[in-house]
C-alpha cells in the first residue's frame, strides 16, 4: 500500500501493529492488549483523517495509484459479458477511451470510460487517460449504436483532461468534445455517468452529460486542475491547495451547486481500501438509476435531461 503525505500517521500505527504481532508470534509474551490498543488508536486516527479531508487531499486521493480505474469497474460489474469495441471509423482506435457492450445484472449496457495506466508502460499506452478526438468520436459512435439498439449508456469518467497536443487540435479536439455534448443532450436512451477519479475540464464533459451524474466521495470535477489554476493565478504550483478550495471541486460542493445528482460513498480510506465494497455500491447506484429511467418515454427522457442542464447556473439572490 502506498501512503499519501497526510496518511503517514496511519502508516506509523500500522507498522507498530505489524511489529506487535510479530513479537507475539516469535516470543511467549502476551501482546494482545497492546495490539488492541494500537488497533483502537488506528481506527480513531483513520476516522479523524478521512472525515476532515481538505479539497486538495481529496484531489490526492482521486489520483491514488492503487485506486480502481475504469477497466477495474467494467471487469467487476460486467465480468465475462463485456465485449470491447474499437475504433472511430475515421482515424484510429484511441486506447485512452474504452467502450463496449456488457451486462450489469440482467440488463445490457453500452459502457464507456477513460482508462489510465497502472505502471509506466501502460500509462504511455493509455496516454495517461487523456483522450484524443478519435477517442471522443469512438465514444459517440458507441452511444449512437446504443441508441439504435435501445440500450442504456453508462460512462465512467477519470481523466486529467483531453489530450492538449498539437495533433489533437489539428484533428478537431474542441469540435469532437462539443459534438459529444450536443449529441448526448438529445440521445434517446438513458445515460448514467459516474466520476470515479479525476473529472477535469472538457475531457470529462465529453462523456459527462447524463440523466444521472454521480461522483464517488473522494473525486473531483472542475473546469481546471488545482495545479493549472494555481499556475495561472499565482504563476506557481505552490498555491494548489488554495486553488483547490477556491474551485469548489469536491463531491459535496458539486452536490450543493446541483451540478451532480448524488454522491457515492466510499469505504473509510478511499475506494482502494475495499474495492469489492466500492464496486457493489457503484452497481447499486447504476441499477437503481436505470430502474427510475427505463419507463420514461423518449420525449420525457430528453426533455428532462435538457431541462436539467438548462437550469444549471441559475441563482436567486
Amino acid at each position: 500500500m502506498e501512503y499519501l503525505d497526510f496518511e503517514l500517521p496511519i502508516k506509523e500505527l500500522e507498522d507498530q501493529l505489524d511489529k506487535c504481532v510479530v513479537i507475539g508470534q516469535e516470543s511467549d509474551v502476551d501482546v494482545s492488549n497492546t495490539c488492541k490498543q494500537i488497533e483502537k488508536k488506528l481506527e480513531e486516527t483513520k476516522k479523524n483523517i478521512y472525515k476532515n479531508l481538505t479539497a486538495w487531499q481529496r484531489v490526492q486521493l482521486s489520483r491514488h495509484p492503487s485506486r480502481p480505474y475504469t477497466m477495474d469497474y467494467i471487469k467487476a460489474l460486467c465480468g465475462d459479458s463485456f465485449l470491447e469495441l474499437f475504433g472511430d471509423r475515421g482515424v484510429k482506435d484511441d486506447k485512452a477511451m474504452v467502450g463496449g457492450l456488457g451486462k450489469i445484472g440482467d440488463q445490457s449496457f453500452m459502457v464507456i470510460g477513460q482508462q489510465k495506466g497502472f505502471n509506466t508502460k501502460t500509462r504511455q499506452y493509455r496516454n495517461f487517460g487523456m483522450a484524443n478526438p478519435e477517442g471522443y468520436r469512438k465514444a459517440l459512435r458507441l452511444m449512437k449504436m446504443a441508441e439504435k439498439f435501445g440500450l442504456p449508456v453508462v460512462t465512467f469518467i477519470d481523466t486529467p483532461g483531453a489530450y492538449p497536443g498539437l495533433e489533437a487540435e489539428e484533428r478537431g479536439q474542441g469540435e469532437a468534445i462539443a459534438r459529444n455534448i450536443f449529441e448526448m443532450c438529445r440521445l434517446k436512451v438513458p445515460i448514467i455517468c459516474v466520476i470515479v477519479g479525476e473529472g477535469a475540464s472538457g475531457g470529462a464533459l465529453g462523456i459527462g452529460v447524463g440523466d444521472k451524474v454521480f461522483m464517488l466521495e473522494n473525486t473531483w470535477y472542475s473546469v481546471i486542475s488545482p495545479e493549472s489554476c494555481s499556475s495561472i493565478l499565482w504563476r506557481s504550483w505552490e498555491f494548489k491547495e488554495q486553488a483547490a478550495e477556491a474551485l469548489k471541486l469536491t463531491a459535496p460542493d458539486m452536490k450543493k451547486q446541483k451540478l451532480i445528482d448524488d454522491i457515492i460513498p466510499e469505504p473509510l480510506g478511499g475506494a482502494h481500501y475495499d474495492r469489492e465494497t466500492t464496486f457493489k455500491t457503484v452497481e447499486k447506484f447504476i441499477t437503481k438509476s436505470y430502474k427510475e429511467l427505463k419507463d420514461l418515454s423518449t420525449a420525457e427522457l430528453t426533455a428532462k435531461r435538457m431541462d436539467k442542464y438548462c437550469n444549471m447556473g441559475e441563482f436567486k439572490e
